[in-house]
């Protein structure tokens, strides 16, 4: 099982380390070609318009779409779960297009304002401490995306079948049990593509 971290922006070591931690094989990607043989992949924060630019400039838009599309699993934190999502407040287009849900950008503040707290996340932890920094939330949700956890009545970890999201950074604490969900999401869609 082999998990890439996409290396554009973001903490892709950080993610890396996680991912090994819960028992793939992690490396960071940045060239189409090396998409190929991924069983799935993580797109990290940063900016989503600066992600979105550099994943035109290497060529990586639709590779990357289409890697959703074929059912490969894809997790997406904090700018990650913006490239993922269907719809933007306030934009008139989205990125990837994948998942069936609408983000509003900045939601909990600025840098500033950036916080911890302890997240009961449904299937994973009740206790998982979280990260927020220049976090998204998930404003609306269609029919086959499941909520995972919120904070103050906004959704904050979501999962549509083989996409996974958060909006905030789980590779910033000790905490690799989001990770390890979402390699048990590329184990179990490894056994249907065997079948």
């Amino acid at each position: 099982m082999k998990i890439g971290v996409l290396a554009l922006q973001g903490a892709v070591e950080e993610h890396v380390r996680m991912l090994e931690k819960s028992g793939a094989e992690a490396l960071s990607v940045k060239h189409p070609h090396e998409l190929e043989t991924l069983d799935g992949l993580v797109i990290p924060g940063g900016e989503s318009t600066t992600i979105s630019k550099l994943m035109h400039q290497y060529k990586l838009t639709e590779p990357i779409k289409q890697m959703g599309l074929a059912g490969k699993p894809l997790f997406g934190t904090c700018a990650g779960l913006i490239m993922l999502a269907r719809r933007i407040e306030g934009v008139s287009s989205c990125h990837l297009g994948l998942l069936d849900i609408t983000v509003r950008r900045n939601a909990f503040g600025r840098q500033r304002e950036s916080f911890e707290t302890a997240l009961d996340i449904s299937g994973v932890a009740d206790d998982y401490e979280a990260v927020f920094i220049r976090a998204p939330s998930v404003t609306d949700v269609g029919p086959g995306v499941e909520v995972l956890s919120s904070v103050d009545d906004r959704i904050v970890v979501v999962r549509q079948g083989h996409l996974l999201g958060a909006a905030f950074h789980p590779e910033l604490t000790e905490d690799h049990r989001l990770h390890s969900l979402f390699v048990t999401m590329v184990q179990d869609s490894m056994k249907m593509t065997t079948i």
